[in-house]
């Protein structure tokens, strides 16, 4: 039976799956609309499909290290329930294990994992566990030492926040330090050279016109930005924040104190960035109603 433009897209209105997926479910089962549901059921890919709208917010961050290169992914789910599952965690520990090689998150997505790529690996367990999941990014790192640190820690080597240090010189001991302080403080850049200048020159702005909502002189507002901009820098640049473990010194002074010299680093956060449109219990079940 031939296979028409218009049966393709009614079974993937229908199911939510792939263009791809959906005409070949329809050549397996000569174009019969039931059966094709039941295949792509059968081979995960609609109840994949349908979920893949739901947003994936909670889940982990898992870190791994192997000599002086790092990396960090996050792989999200839609329910923090499931970053307690035993499943998922073994998958993202073979994600993180993989990743050691991938140059990047769409290398990653791509390579093998047990003979199958990360990505349908994904796509199985979306099957499996019932929730909606991604592999939403991958960073890298490179240094003479490279230190790891998880916070929240739901499993070795993955939790709610992954830390990557890189540095030349000092311990581990000092290198797990000064990750944990990233954890705790989140800052913008490793110094003043590497935030980017259109982000400075924002900030300057906006000091500079609350400054002039003060009614002083140019000349004065000019040194009274300089000031300002320092202290902005303290709190965004990794360096030149005060040390956690100890306010009296910042992390630059500490980490010269331990002879190390700090080269760069990771933060990956669970959820970072991802907007979660919550709707109210009413409406919830107004939906469940339609459904």
């Amino acid at each position: 039976m031939a296979i028409t433009a218009s049966m393709v897209k009614e079974l993937r209105d229908s199911t939510g799956a792939g263009m791809m997926d959906a005409k070949k479910a329809l050549t397996e089962n000569n174009g019969d609309m039931e059966a094709a549901v039941d295949w792509l059921r059968t081979k995960g890919l609609a109840k994949a499909a349908k979920k893949s709208g739901r947003t994936a917010a909670e889940g982990l961050v898992a870190v791994n290290v192997n000599g002086g290169h790092g990396v960090a992914v996050e792989v999200n789910s839609e329910t923090d329930f499931v970053g307690k599952n035993a499943d998922f965690q073994k998958m993202v520990a073979g994600i993180a294990e993989v990743a050691l090689g991938a140059g990047d998150i769409d290398a990653l997505k791509a390579a093998d994992m047990d003979g199958k790529s990360v990505e349908q690996t994904v796509t199985d367990a979306v099957a499996v566990i019932g929730e909606n999941m991604s592999v939403r990014r991958m960073s890298a790192i490179d240094g003479d030492t490279v230190v790891s640190y998880v916070h929240n820690a739901a499993a070795p080597g993955m939790g709610n926040i992954g830390v990557l240090v890189a540095m030349t010189g000092g311990d581990e001991a000092f290198g797990k330090q000064i990750a944990m302080h990233i954890a705790a403080t989140n800052p913008a850049s490793l110094s003043e050279a590497d935030l980017d200048p259109a982000v400075v020159e924002k900030e300057k702005q906006v000091q500079m016109d609350i400054a002039r909502e003060s009614g002083k002189p140019e000349a004065v507002i000019e040194k009274m930005i300089v000031g300002r901009m320092k202290k902005y820098m303290s709190e965004v640049t990794l360096v030149n924040q005060q040390f956690v473990i100890n306010p009296d010194v910042t992390v630059a002074e500490a980490a010269a104190e331990a002879g190390a010299t700090i080269t760069g680093f990771v933060r990956l956060e669970v959820g970072e960035g991802i907007e979660v449109v919550k709707e109210d219990f009413a409406a919830e079940v107004a939906k469940v109603g339609q459904s």
